[in-house]
């Protein structure tokens, strides 16, 4: 009999708990929501342990902690200077939430949450909101010379500032999309190139290129885990980026 391969599969949806419903929507509680909560677990109780001792000469978690809080305060502080400390724990808090959740991703049979789009547009529109409440709360109307560029003939306003504007708005969905993509790519890629792995077993297929399955399987695999990494890094980095505009809306 054969066996059909369902890559998507892994994707779906399942409720685990009934919240009830809202006319013909169902409200429940997915294993997506648990693995988030299991996230924010993972990533409070490492940092409580970590900085427990608070010791002078730090122990290995406490070490891993800074290393990962001085790598992150120094990506902010390069991209909006001096006045982005205060943006520090929120970048922190996305960079590590979508390293954790990118990582629970590669355990077999775990949920990939990141995987969904609309989980990655939601922090996107977190960053992109906080850029345009921050902004308006710190500079008022003139935060809206974002979209103005300096220096530009007025006659070429009625294009410039349209692009600009379209520019802005493409933020969230770009970076939704490209931390979305980038996961869910992957994974569908693993599926596929194991199950030719797990096939060929099954069909006692072996010669000389029977291997090649398995060895790109490893090397995809190994190559998803820095994907994992850095697509958390780019989160965070654009992260700041986009904050800095929030800081100095000029051109």
């Amino acid at each position: 009999m054969a066996v059909t391969i369902d890559p998507i599969h892994q994707f779906e949806l399942k409720p685990l708990v009934s919240l009830g419903h809202i006319g013909h929507q169902q409200l429940a509680f997915t294993q997506s929501a648990l693995y988030m909560f299991a996230a924010v677990g993972v990533i409070a109780l490492i940092t409580i342990v970590a900085t427990a001792s608070r010791s002078v000469v730090p122990g290995r978690m406490q070490s891993l902690a800074e290393i990962f809080y001085e790598f992150i305060a120094d990506t902010v502080h390069q991209a909006t200077g001096d006045g982005g400390r205060r943006f520090l724990p929120l970048v922190f808090s996305l960079f590590m939430f979508v390293l954790v959740l990118n990582l629970f991703g590669m355990i077999p049979y775990a949920f990939a949450v990141t995987s969904h789009l609309i989980v990655t547009f939601g922090l996107a529109a977190l960053v992109i909101s906080t850029v345009v409440i921050f902004g308006v709360m710190k500079h008022g109307t003139h935060f809206f010379g974002l979209f103005v560029p300096s220096g530009v003939p007025k006659p070429l306003l009625a294009i410039l500032v349209p692009i600009e504007v379209i520019s802005f708005i493409s933020r969230p969905i770009s970076l939704s999309v490209r931390l979305f993509a980038n996961m869910l790519a992957g994974h569908i890629a693993m599926k596929i190139f194991a199950f030719f792995v797990v096939q060929l077993l099954l069909a006692g297929a072996w010669s000389v290129l029977s291997p090649l399955p398995l060895f790109l399987t490893i090397a995809l695999t190994a190559l998803e885990f820095l994907v994992a990494a850095l697509q958390a890094y780019v989160f965070a980095t654009l992260t700041a980026i986009y904050l800095n505009d929030a800081l100095h809306p000029g051109h």
